[in-house]
C-alpha cells in the first residue's frame, strides 16, 4: 500500500507539473492507482480529481477536433463516475443518465441550481442529517429529484423498506411508475451498472411497491398515499419521503384540515418509522401552520433538521430555474407570474414562503404605490433614518423619504444583513446620492459609532449633512412602535415592483408580510418605517409637514 501511495503522489506531482493538462495515460495509471486505495473516502476524494479533469480534457480535445483521444477522456470520465456513483449521489445522477440525449437528461442541464438540494441529499444519507425539507417553484426538478434520490437508496440498501407518500393516490401512483421505469429501463438509465448486486424480486402496481433482491414483509419500496392504508402495511427502515402532502391552496387555508393533515402525518407516517430513519420533505410552504411549518417550529434550532428554499428569482431578480435547452423558466416568465398571480399564491409557490393572512398589518392591498416618478418640483424636505445591523441575519435599514407636503414618497432604500464592511460604503454612496436634510441613527447596538463613521467620512470629502443619533426608548416595545405607527407607513408611498431594484422589492416583501400576533423572523424593515414615521412626524419644530401652498 506504501507503494501505491507514493505513485499516487509521483502522479500528482506530475499532473501538476502538466498545468492540470495530463496526458490520457497519466489520468488513466492515476486513476487505476486510486481505486486501489483501502481507504474509500480518501479513494472518493481523489477520484474528483480524475471526474474534473477527463470532463476539462475531453471538452478540450474534442474542440481542437481531436476526436480520438477526446473519447478516451469521456470514457475515463465515465469510468470515474461509475466507480463513486455507490456512494456520491452526484456522480450517481450523472452516471444514471449517461446513455441519454444531452437534451432529454434530467440532471446535467439542471445540476447547477439542483447541486445545491443534492449536497443536502447526500448529507442526508451520510448521516449528517436527520431530516430535510425541499422548497422550489412548481415544475423545476424537486419531485423527479426526490424519485432519483429513492433509486439510489434502493441499490445501497435493498434490504430496508422505504416510503413515498403525498396527498393522493394519483400522485402516488406517478411516485411508482417513475421509479420502476428508472430500475427496469436499461436503455435509458443506467441502474443495474451502478447495483449489479440487485435485481427486482417483486413488483406490485396494487400496493405500489417493489421489492429488491427478495420478497420481504416490508417492501424495498411502498408508494402510499396520506389517505391509504398505511398502518401495518408499511415500514420506515431508511426514508420517509412524503411530497406535496398538501393538496392546494384550499386546503391550506382550511384550518380544520390542516390539522387534521398533520395527525394523520404523526399517526400514519411518522409513527412508521424506525430508530434511525430518515426524512425528506418535498412541498409548497402554503401556511405557517402546514406540515412542513409545524414541524421547523419544533426542530428549527436542531442542527440535524435542514429546511432548503430556493425562490423563483435571486437577489437581482433574476430567475434561478433557467436551464438550458429551453427546461426551465425565464426570468420574463417568473416577472410576468409575480405581476399576474396574487401575492399569496406568489409567496407560497415561488418563493418558498408561506403567506399568513390572518393579521397582516400592512397587507400589500392596503399600501400606496408609485411609478418611482416623483412629483414635479424639489421637495419640501429629504428625510432618512437607519436602523444599524452589523450582520448576522439582521438587516441594515435605511429609507429615504422625500416629502412632498403631506405626502412621503420613499424613493429610496437600503436593506443588506451584511458586516458592516459591506453597508458602510453603501450607505455613504447613498448619502452622497440623496443629500437628505436630517438623518437619524438608532444609537442602540453601536449605532452612535456607526454614524459618527459615516458623518467623518462625509466630513472628508467636504460634504457636510445633518446627522443626528438616539437611543430607542426602553419604554416602548418593538412591537408597539410598529403597531402605533402602522397607520402612518400605510400612508407613505412606495414604489411599484416594476419600477424598484431587487433589494427594495425584498424590503416590500417583508413590509407585506409582517404579522402583529405571531412570530417575525426578521422586523428591521417595519421597525426601520416605524422609527422613520416618529422622526418625520414627533421629530421636532424643525420638520413640519403640512399642505402645500400650490
Amino acid at each position: 500500500m506504501n507503494d501505491v501511495n507514493e505513485l499516487i503522489g509521483r502522479c500528482e506531482h506530475l499532473i501538476a507539473m502538466s498545468d492540470n493538462m495530463p496526458s490520457y495515460r497519466l489520468l488513466s495509471d492515476y486513476f487505476e492507482l486510486v481505486r486501489k486505495l483501502s481507504n474509500r473516502k480518501r479513494a472518493l476524494k481523489k477520484n474528483t480529481t480524475v471526474q474534473n479533469l477527463s470532463a476539462k480534457m475531453a471538452a478540450k480535445l474534442s474542440a481542437e477536433g481531436r476526436t480520438e483521444t477526446a473519447v478516451k477522456f469521456y470514457d475515463l470520465r465515465k469510468r470515474s463516475l461509475l466507480f463513486a456513483a455507490h456512494d456520491d449521489f452526484d456522480s450517481y445522477l450523472i452516471y444514471l443518465e449517461w446513455n441519454r440525449p444531452p437534451e432529454k437528461k434530467f440532471y446535467q442541464p439542471r445540476r447547477k441550481i439542483l447541486r445545491t438540494v443534492v449536497h443536502d441529499l447526500q448529507e442526508l444519507e451520510d448521516d449528517k442529517l436527520d431530516f430535510l425539507a425541499v422548497s422550489m417553484p412548481p415544475r423545476v426538478g424537486k419531485s423527479t429529484l426526490g424519485i432519483f434520490y429513492v433509486t439510489w437508496l434502493m441499490g445501497r440498501h435493498p434490504e430496508l423498506a422505504n416510503v413515498m407518500s403525498g396527498h393522493s393516490d394519483k400522485l402516488t401512483k406517478g411516485f411508482y411508475k417513475e421509479v420502476l421505469s428508472i430500475l427496469k429501463n436499461p436503455d435509458d438509465y443506467l441502474w443495474n451498472d451502478v447495483f449489479p448486486n440487485c435485481s427486482i424480486a417483486k413488483v406490485s402496481a396494487e400496493d405500489e411497491s417493489i421489492d429488491i433482491n427478495s420478497d420481504k414483509r416490508f417492501p424495498t419500496l411502498t408508494c402510499r398515499s396520506i389517505s391509504g392504508t398505511l398502518t401495518g402495511a408499511v415500514e420506515v427502515g431508511r426514508l420517509l419521503y412524503v411530497d406535496d402532502i398538501i393538496e392546494d391552496l384550499e386546503e391550506a387555508l382550511n384550518v380544520d384540515r390542516l390539522e387534521n393533515k398533520y395527525n394523520a402525518y404523526l399517526n400514519q407516517l411518522k409513527d412508521r418509522k424506525k430508530d434511525k430513519s430518515k426524512e425528506l420533505h418535498i412541498g409548497t410552504r402554503w401556511a405557517v401552520g402546514d406540515v412542513i411549518g409545524r414541524i421547523k417550529e419544533q426542530y428549527e434550532d436542531n442542527p440535524r433538521y435542514r429546511f432548503r428554499v430556493i425562490p423563483a428569482l435571486d437577489n437581482q431578480d433574476e430567475s434561478n430555474f433557467d436551464y438550458p435547452y429551453g427546461l426551465g423558466f425565464s426570468t420574463e416568465y417568473y416577472r410576468d407570474m409575480r405581476d399576474s398571480i396574487d401575492n399569496a399564491t406568489w409567496c407560497a409557490k415561488y418563493l418558498g414562503e408561506p403567506y399568513v393572512r390572518e393579521g397582516l398589518l400592512f397587507p400589500k392591498d392596503e399600501l400606496n404605490r408609485y411609478n418611482g416618478v416623483l412629483p414635479d418640483g424639489s421637495p419640501d424636505m429629504v428625510v432618512s433614518i437607519c436602523d444599524v445591523a452589523w450582520g448576522g441575519g439582521d438587516d441594515l435599514f435605511m429609507p429615504f423619504a422625500y416629502i412632498y407636503g403631506d405626502d412621503v414618497y420613499i424613493d429610496d432604500l437600503i436593506c443588506n444583513n451584511g458586516d458592516k464592511t459591506v453597508t458602510r460604503p453603501i450607505v455613504l454612496g447613498k448619502m452622497k446620492k440623496h443629500r437628505p436634510h436630517k438623518t437619524r441613527f438608532e444609537a442602540n447596538n453601536g449605532g452612535e459609532e456607526y454614524a459618527e463613521y459615516i458623518d467623518k467620512k462625509l466630513k472628508k470629502e467636504n460634504i457636510r449633512l445633518n446627522i443626528s443619533h438616539r437611543r430607542a426608548e426602553n419604554t416602548t416595545s418593538k412591537m408597539a412602535r410598529i403597531i402605533q405607527y402602522a397607520p402612518d407607513i400605510k400612508k407613505f408611498h412606495f414604489r411599484d415592483d416594476k419600477h424598484c431594484s431587487s433589494e427594495y422589492r425584498k424590503a416590500m416583501q417583508k413590509l407585506v408580510t409582517f404579522i402583529q400576533n405571531g412570530k417575525n423572523k426578521h422586523d428591521d424593515v417595519p421597525d426601520g418605517l416605524a422609527q422613520l414615521a416618529d422622526f418625520i412626524y414627533n421629530g421636532g419644530t424643525t420638520i413640519k409637514i403640512g399642505k402645500r401652498p400650490f
